[in-house]
């Protein structure tokens, strides 16, 4: 049986007694400790058969420091079998050793992780920026890191159209959807915006002709008969409009006229061409 098909079981027999395996989003995951990360690329690569290198990147994760994800592949006996493998550098000194030596496809995806979330990976040949340019000061995908455009720019959403730049001045107040309170009534800005504008009532034009009231409905007393149910006619039987009128029982029934045969008109001949 191949080792991979052991894990996330043996995770700590294969990668070492840190290591700490499970399966999420469908994708086998495995998390070492920094000083194991080499070993356990090499363990991934030799043992597991995981020769495809995906992707390299990091995630900032506030209180606990930088997470690098390496995404390989096994292509074994046509399968596609994925492994994350997954460690943790503090903030403080987010250095990893480089993984160019076991995958060469990682040199890009390390110089990127370097620009955006500044770690240093050490033994690289040539962690230089990649795609921003080399006067970028920071590292924009770190979550401490300030927007330069909001520092220069204000918030478009700040102000209402028409209002003065001057942060003293009186903003108008928002008409509040059905349903939401006042947020000088209720929430963190209780008591500190201005009340609320009035609403004047709505007064009829000039010359208008005034409403006339709607009469009320009154309930249907209860000797009135009630209406008989509307009877449902076929096609064939036709409207009731179409009905024939009922017959008298004192007039003599009498048999309908047939046309004679000299009243049958002629049917002209079928022209031909």
């Amino acid at each position: 049986m191949n080792l991979y098909d052991s894990l996330p079981d043996a995770a700590a027999t294969i990668f070492g007694a840190e290591a700490v395996a499970e399966f999420s989003y469908d994708v086998l995951t495995v998390d070492v400790p920094v000083g194991s990360w080499i070993s356990s690329l090499e363990i991934a690569r030799d043992k597991l058969g995981c020769t495809y290198f995906d992707w390299l990147s990091a995630v900032d994760e506030p209180g606990t420091g930088f997470r690098v994800c390496a995404h390989v592949v096994s292509l074994e006996n046509h399968r596609v079998r994925r492994l994350l493998l997954r460690t943790t550098v503090p903030h403080s000194a987010p250095s990893l050793p480089s993984a160019v030596a076991i995958y060469a496809g990682a040199e890009w995806h390390e110089r990127e992780t370097f620009e955006m979330f500044g770690v240093v990976f050490t033994d690289h040949p040539h962690l230089v920026h990649l795609l921003l340019p080399e006067n970028f000061e920071g590292h924009p995908l770190r979550k401490d890191f300030v927007l330069a455009a909001r520092v220069a720019k204000a918030w478009p959403g700040a102000k209402e159209p028409g209002e003065a730049h001057d942060p003293d001045a009186p903003k108008r107040r928002q008409m509040l959807p059905p349903g939401v309170p006042d947020p000088n009534e209720w929430g963190p800005l209780k008591g500190q915006l201005p009340p609320a504008p009035t609403r004047t009532p709505r007064t009829p034009r000039e010359g208008a002709p005034a409403r006339r009231p709607r009469p009320a409905t009154t309930p249907p007393e209860a000797d009135t008969p009630a209406r008989p149910p509307r009877r449902t006619r076929s096609v064939a039987e036709g409207s009731a409009s179409q009905a024939p009128a009922p017959a008298d029982a004192t007039a003599p029934s009498t048999p309908a006229a047939t046309p004679s045969e000299g009243d049958t008109p002629v049917r002209p001949p079928r022209r031909t061409r």
